[in-house]
């Protein structure tokens, strides 16, 4: 997520032709009847950056404050009042404009054992904390603050491009975003070293303890076994700042969106041992000069550049739900600082075919979706938004 931006610059906010490898223009947008509401009137959030559900039937929605609040809410459009499910704020570092709490995952258990994780940043030393709480044994409504069990550090470099996602795959492994540690251009070559957690997604068996470590290395992790030294948590690597991943419920596949340096945003589907170039590639293109291989990299299934103010991808969901049947199957992404979102058909790899849904007035943070898997919005104007069709 690029809420902070190298440059320091106000970016004028516009509309934008995002582009293909060939660089082809959109296809006209046939928005329709898609719009954007608010889906609950009645409550607010502090730069809400997380929306989950449980996966327990309940019908409760999770909201993540970056600030270090989780609140749970019933998933109905008149609800007045939102529960503090859980205050963080005594342990997470938000200084920076990109820390904080920053995902939220429950066990695909979590009905019957309780378990949910967080992905937060600390200081002193600044670092990613990746952790398992329970809720209260007496009152669903309350985690139990004091059940933290940390599974994972790792030091910060700088204060941006800390990843933020965590979720758990349809694998059952926990999968954990990690950006390439900050400031601008990867200096520290993060993205190409995988003896560093960094520039990373990274891949856990939380149900096995390994040791001292509160978690073990799946089998067929790229890296497991190594004799490199290479990080064996290691799923995919060579990413600058994949903020926002999803699975496509239908057939498992990772998309995130990764957000890029200078001149291109990138969305990616995710392979397990891949390679997607940076700090070599930015999008489909050489990054600091005109000549760069690209064997053995995974190019991008799509790339916007920053010509009129689109310049910062969030990345979201393949909509599976049933409000809006002309959007199933496709992947509904925005720009974080334009708060346009776009559908993406990736029927045929080949030829994707990029629309243009709509262009909110509002700083697209995050996706997330309800137990019926429709779509909902985080936005930086303190609401939770919908996709609807009218």
């Amino acid at each position: 997520m690029k809420i902070y931006y190298n440059t320091l610059l106000l970016v004028i906010m516009g509309s934008h032709l995002a582009c293909s490898q060939n660089n082809q223009p959109d296809i006209p947008a046939p928005t329709g009847s898609i719009i954007v509401k608010e889906a609950f009137p009645e409550l607010s959030f502090t730069r809400p950056v997380d929306f989950q559900h449980a996966g327990d039937n309940s019908d409760r929605l999770f909201v993540v404050e970056q600030r270090g609040v989780i609140s749970v809410f019933q998933n109905e459009e008149k609800v007045e009042e939102k529960v503090e499910f859980l205050n963080l704020e005594s342990k997470v570092d938000d200084s920076g404009n990109e820390e904080g709490l920053l995902g939220l995952a429950f066990h695909p258990e979590y009905e019957s054992n309780g378990f949910f994780y967080v992905n937060y940043t600390a200081s002193n030393p600044d670092r990613t904390v990746i952790s398992r709480f329970s809720v209260s044994s007496n009152n669903p409504e309350q985690a139990d603050a004091s059940s933290e069990l940390i599974l994972l550090e790792f030091d910060q470099p700088y204060s941006n491009h800390n990843g933020g996602q965590i979720s758990f795959g349809p694998d059952g492994y926990l999968y954990i975003a990690v950006g390439d540690g900050g400031s601008g251009g990867d200096p520290q070559g993060n993205g190409q070293n995988r003896k560093t957690l960094l520039g990373s997604i990274l891949r856990i068996d939380v149900n096995k303890q390994d040791g001292s470590v509160n978690y073990s290395i799946p089998e067929d992790n790229p890296f497991a076994d190594n004799t490199e030294g290479f990080r064996e948590e290691i799923y995919a690597y060579g990413l600058r700042n994949p903020w926002r991943f999803s699975f496509d419920s239908s057939n498992g596949d990772l998309w995130t969106g990764d957000v890029g340096q200078n001149k291109y945003e990138e969305i990616d589907i995710v392979k397990i041992g891949g390679n997607y170039g940076w700090n070599t590639m930015e999008g489909f293109h050489c990054y600091n000069s005109s000549d760069c291989s690209t064997e053995g990299l995974e190019m991008p299934i799509w790339e916007y550049d920053r010509s009129q103010g689109d310049i910062s991808v969030t990345g979201g969901f393949v909509y599976r739900g049933s409000d809006i049947p002309g959007l199933v199957g496709k992947y509904i992404y925005a720009d974080y600082v334009s708060g346009r979102i776009w559908s993406l058909d990736a029927m045929n790899p080949d030829s994707p075919v990029n629309t243009e849904l709509l262009d909110t007035d509002f700083p697209v943070s995050s996706f997330g979706i309800d137990q019926n898997q429709e779509l909902y919005i985080c936005g930086f104007d303190g609401k939770i938004h919908k996709l609807v069709q009218e």
